[in-house]
């Protein structure tokens, strides 16, 4: 049967038609669902006016567009895109050490930039200002584990509570925007700044009510402007604290703003942003689509590249955003996997042979239903005992009921 789901551009819109999803999950946006059916022009408008371009239609609740690509088409060709992409060559140095080896140190830094910035939300709050010589000094032991080795600690960012988003996604937002420069051979200051602005790019939040930033369900249209005020505010903090470079601070004062201007608080596009804002747009939208929130499953990390090479078409900067993805890899550590065995395996270091060759610990078979004893496989080099076996796609751990840091931390 034919997907009845096909991508439109918003110009091909017409009334009569069902959105199925309006393929923005970048941003918050008024309508109540992200399924209806368009009544009139004004609804049409009003999508066009948010910035979207394109949209995911259903043909068979509502009219249909006879040659757009079927879902299907769309993910088949990103999904080969994607790899593509991966597989060329990192223009990174090659990590120091092992994920193993760094991950108990990554852990420390982890925990001491969460203590941090929960500390410096709360004095803000208080009115009091911004001590930059403790960022300086949490954002120098993060540099050097990303240095080490920047998939220990990326990994982290993997496992997060839901009541503490605000937090956990500065956290690990730094973390991304310290390995991305890094993958870019940006000068190791430049990197400590990039580091600085990502830690603090939203601590305007602090000024935005608690039942709109912890707000369960869909914002309204009031709420949804006063959410994007966070970005005005986080520039007033950092433009009013002494220390901060031009660096940090286009980091957190353009981290919403969209490459083809859609963005805001300024709708600065193309190159008015700065290299450090469009990277921060990329990390952003990566970082809060993967994570579990009060009202939504994060998506695989896999999925959400996918997403972004998408998007790339129009909001972000497609040449970054390819190295972004070479950056975390197409699998990350830490992602579920599932083998073309049937078997479902953990990724623990990415491959010397490529993104799709890591070595990963396999715990799961899906033809017998059941637990099996943990063993790594090198997928780069394959034995006898191992088998020849491939990865087909990223799995969902909750469904299974797989823990994945219990197993990632059992040998």
């Amino acid at each position: 049967m034919t997907d009845a789901i096909k991508k439109v551009a918003v110009r091909q819109l017409r009334p009569g038609m069902y959105i199925h999803d309006l393929n923005c999950g970048w941003m918050e946006h008024p309508f109540l669902t992200n399924s209806f059916k368009i009544k009139d022009l004004e609804t049409i408008q009003r999508i066009s006016a948010m910035g979207i371009q394109e949209v995911y239609i259903d043909t068979g609740k509502g009219d249909d567009v006879s040659a757009a690509m079927t879902r299907e088409e769309v993910l088949a060709d990103l999904q080969r895109r994607l790899q593509r992409v991966s597989a060329e060559p990192s223009t990174g140095e090659a990590p120091q050490t092992s994920v193993r080896e760094e991950r108990i140190n990554a852990e420390r830094v982890e925990r001491e930039a969460s203590r941090l910035v929960t500390s410096i939300m709360q004095d803000v709050r208080l009115g009091k200002q911004i001590e930059v010589e403790r960022v300086t000094h949490v954002v120098d032991g993060m540099v050097s584990s990303i240095f080490r080795n920047p998939h220990a600690l990326m990994s982290l960012g993997r496992i997060r509570q839901m009541d503490k988003y605000t937090f956990e996604h500065s956290v690990s937002v730094g973390v991304l925007m310290l390995a991305f420069a890094k993958e870019l051979g940006l000068d190791r200051d430049v990197i400590h700044e990039i580091g600085i602005g990502a830690l603090l790019h939203d601590i305007g939040k602090i000024k935005t009510p608690d039942h709109i930033l912890n707000k369960p369900g869909k914002l309204t249209a009031e709420e949804f402007t006063i959410m994007r005020q966070h970005v005005v505010f986080s520039r007033e903090v950092l433009e009013q604290t002494a220390g901060i470079s031009p660096t940090s601070l286009a980091v957190a004062a353009q981290h919403h703003e969209r490459y083809d201007g859609t963005g805001y608080p300024l709708k600065l596009k193309g190159d008015e942003i700065s290299p450090y804002g469009q990277m921060a747009a990329i990390v952003d939208v990566y970082d809060a689509i993967s994570a579990d929130r009060c009202y939504r499953k994060g998506e695989e990390p896999t999925i959400v590249l996918r997403k972004l090479l998408e998007w790339s078409k129009f909001h972000f900067n497609e040449r970054l955003v390819h190295q972004f993805i070479r950056c975390v890899g197409i699998y990350p550590v830490g992602t579920l996997v599932r083998l073309e065995s049937g078997r479902l395996a953990i990724v623990l270091e990415p491959g010397e042979k490529g993104p799709l060759y890591p070595t990963v610990r396999v715990v799961y078979d899906t033809n017998k239903r059941q637990f099996i004893t943990p063993r790594d496989i090198d997928l780069s080099n394959p034995t006898p005992r191992s088998g020849d076996d491939r990865i087909v796609n990223c799995e969902s751990a909750e469904k299974y009921g797989i823990k994945i840091p219990v197993f990632m931390d059992s040998h």
